[in-house]
């Protein structure tokens, strides 16, 4: 385990989290839980509680809270992930803890028909990311993220990079959405354009690429495909950069959809 140097609990949490590698989505929620735990207890440092303690926790939630397996099980994962990365220490009771088993439901699948209804009522970027992810098998994130060099339109072909599992794979381009692909990238090299104008700092690189070339999140083939209309704040470093289009805009713009084709199921994009 590496020598933590921040001296406040949450700073030690966020610190592992990210030498790991973890997601920022993973990184909010654990940040969270261990705050709820912490308050929980009447703010009492989690070093001096242990397994009676994070029991009546888990038990307050499923008991009075009713959260649902998942939401149990990414709590459990965040106080073990607090005792054992951060603290460095594995006792017996963190194995004798009980783990809420998943119950396994049926998937939620469009028909085709169904797929075209809702395409129907998409517009603009909506619709493309939609008819990228039905078309390639992408999920939404690795959509969101794509990257302009991941993009081939001479072998119709698209590398999808870190995906499930963080793996690598190539999907197919399908020919009928390469026309409004291509007018998506016209619209990001203009923000690309505009950001090189105003010297803004490039777009977020993956793990440590930033710092081995510093000058590439600045080049038009690692830019946002997707890029976000305006610049925001970077909640890890600070800093003010482009960033690619949110996936609540989308989500909300595909159960809009849904609604408006008349379709009951509880779809969702593929996460």
């Amino acid at each position: 385990m590496p020598v933590l140097k921040s001296t406040r609990l949450l700073d030690q949490l966020r610190e592992q989290i990210r030498y790991l590698h973890y997601s920022l989505r993973t990184e909010e929620a654990y940040v969270y839980w261990v705050k709820k735990f912490i308050r929980f207890h009447q703010m009492r440092h989690p070093r001096d509680m242990g397994q009676r303690e994070v029991e009546s926790f888990l038990t307050m939630m499923a008991v009075e809270r009713r959260v649902s397996t998942s939401t149990h099980r990414q709590a459990l994962s965040a106080l073990l992930f607090l005792y054992q990365k951060v603290f460095g220490v594995t006792l017996r009771w963190m194995d004798e803890l009980a783990r809420p088993v998943p119950k396994k439901r049926i998937p939620v699948v469009l028909t085709r028909s169904e797929v075209q209804a809702v395409l129907g009522k998409l517009e603009g970027t909506h619709k493309l990311l939609a008819s990228l992810l039905y078309g390639c098998g992408m999920r939404l994130m690795e959509g969101l993220r794509l990257r302009v060099k991941d993009v081939d339109f001479d072998r119709k072909v698209i590398i999808v990079r870190d995906g499930k599992g963080g793996k690598d794979r190539v999907v197919m381009l399908p020919q009928s959405i390469v026309p409004a692909l291509q007018d998506q990238f016209r619209q990001s090299h203009t923000l690309w354009a505009h950001d090189r104008a105003q010297q803004l700092p490039g777009v977020e690189m993956p793990h440590a690429l930033d710092a081995k070339y510093p000058k590439a999140g600045q080049t038009w083939a690692w830019h946002w495909v997707f890029a976000q209309a305006t610049v925001s704040t970077d909640p890890r470093s600070k800093t003010v950069r482009r960033h690619h289009a949110y996936d609540q805009t989308f989500q909300r713009a595909f159960k809009l959809a849904l609604q408006a084709a008349l379709i009951v199921k509880p779809a969702t994009p593929q996460w």
